[in-house]
């Protein structure tokens, strides 16, 4: 049965132009209606939407590519591509397994996003590695960088390593990943001999090495590193400035960490709500509670961390007012759901101030208004406070009643008061029960 070539092209522009599922299905019921569901032109186009796009249907993906006869290699490879994407790993090999009995050849694209798959399972992996070999893909550098990245993300940096060596041809990429292979097994030497052979260096490697010297402690290196790289040219991402700021509020060097503010501005990053974040983290741990404060009130957007991070950094300057004011603009005002990091926050703010029974208050409504069961951090927190304001009995009770485990370190506030408040009977008990 033949059809207006114009019909055709009209479908299959649409078909390009698809924006949601709404208009997918729509597409997809002319299709079937005018007996074109058979168009495998079309139909790969409406695939690639439905198994690739944030708007997609990964289900209706599946059932699309069911429907197709004869699906060819680019079919396989969108489908395997959209389950990549999700925590399942039996989905894609299925499908591999299903391509090779069908006879469909597969691409380096397929062993990409294969491999992405099982980049959780390395002993799929491993399966697939054997695949590259027999299929003669062993010399494709795209597959053996997809290779280096499944052997890093499990943390082996030595078969990383060798896949590296038996490459006839190595890019940027083929670098980078190793470099990275060796931070995630936090071999810092290695992986900053790795880097310094580097005939060219990306942001990928530059901010491996960066996240991982601040990750082991080494913030000193961390920062150094940052600076050559804009000596070099290299632009920063997100995650290369988030290593650089937590660095620097680990370091407590607020000239740096002003520095660090100033070149996010003049990039345009100040948009982003994590490094806002890690800002206000890094502004507070320097004793800048202006700055910290100052940051969060330019956001054009908050998410829940940049509430917990500007309230725990009022708790932590003494200003208890205005942690618990926030604290309630927040629940009360924003909409925005607390978690336990929030009430862990606030009531840090009633432990510095010595408010007791605003800290019970908060302690008692975590579970019967919010649904938040408490933790041993915030009965530690809330037995402290006990302690600290001489109410030594209801702290003991607070610990032995609670419904977690207690440990060392709660003891040791306790006994810590005992000491102050010179309570030796107190002290005698929980000495023994410690020993």
């Amino acid at each position: 049965m033949s059809h207006d070539p114009n019909l055709v092209s009209h479908l299959l522009s649409l078909s390009q132009r698809c924006t949601s599922m709404r208009e997918l299905k729509t597409i997809h019921g002319r299709l079937l209606r005018l007996n074109l569901h058979l168009n495998t032109l079309i139909l790969a186009k409406l695939l690639r939407f439905a198994a690739v796009s944030p708007s997609g249907d990964l289900h209706y993906a599946h059932t699309l590519f069911c429907h197709t006869p004869h699906p060819d290699t680019f079919f396989y490879n969108t489908l395997i591509r959209g389950y990549a994407k999700t925590a399942s790993t039996s989905q894609p090999i299925s499908l591999f397994t299903h391509m090779r009995r069908s006879s469909t050849p597969p691409d380096e694209f397929t062993f990409n996003f294969l491999l992405n798959a099982c980049s959780r399972m390395l002993k799929l992996g491993e399966e697939i590695h054997g695949q590259v070999f027999k299929l003669g893909f062993s010399r494709n550098t795209h597959v053996q960088n997809a290779l280096i990245h499944l052997y890093a993300a499990n943390r082996f940096p030595e078969i990383a390593r060798k896949v590296f060596d038996e490459m006839p041809q190595r890019d940027v990429v083929s670098w980078s990943s190793l470099v990275v292979a060796h931070v995630k097994a936090r071999d810092l030497d290695s992986a900053k001999k790795v880097f310094d052979e580097m005939p060219e260096r990306d942001v990928v490697a530059w901010t491996a090495l960066i996240t991982g010297f601040d990750r082991v402690g080494h913030f000193a290196e961390a920062l150094v590193l940052f600076w050559k790289m804009q000596e070099a040219g290299v632009q920063p991402d997100e995650v290369t400035i988030l290593g650089v700021v937590s660095a620097c509020a680990n370091l407590q060097d607020l000239e740096a960490g002003m520095s660090v503010h100033c070149y996010i501005e003049e990039r345009g990053f100040s948009w982003m709500v994590a490094l806002c974040n890690a800002l206000i983290d890094m502004y507070s741990k320097c004793g800048c509670l202006e700055k910290a404060w100052a940051v969060f009130e330019r956001m054009p957007r908050r998410s829940l961390v940049s509430w917990n991070s500007i309230i725990l950094a009022c708790a932590l300057h003494g200003a208890g007012e205005e942690a618990l004011r926030l604290f309630q603009e927040m629940t009360k005002e924003a909409g925005v759901r607390p978690d336990g990091a929030t009430f862990l926050a606030a009531m840090s703010a009633c432990a510095h101030e010595g408010w007791v029974v605003e800290g019970w208050r908060l302690l008692e409504s975590m579970e019967r208004e919010h649904g938040i069961p408490a933790t041993i951090e915030h009965y530690g927190c809330m037995a402290g406070m006990l302690a600290h304001a001489g109410q030594l009995e209801a702290a003991y009770d607070l610990i032995m009643s609670m419904p977690v485990p207690s440990t060392e370190e709660v003891w040791r506030v306790l006994l810590s008061a005992c000491k102050i408040h010179g309570n030796a009977a107190m002290r005698e008990r929980i000495v023994n029960r410690l020993l």
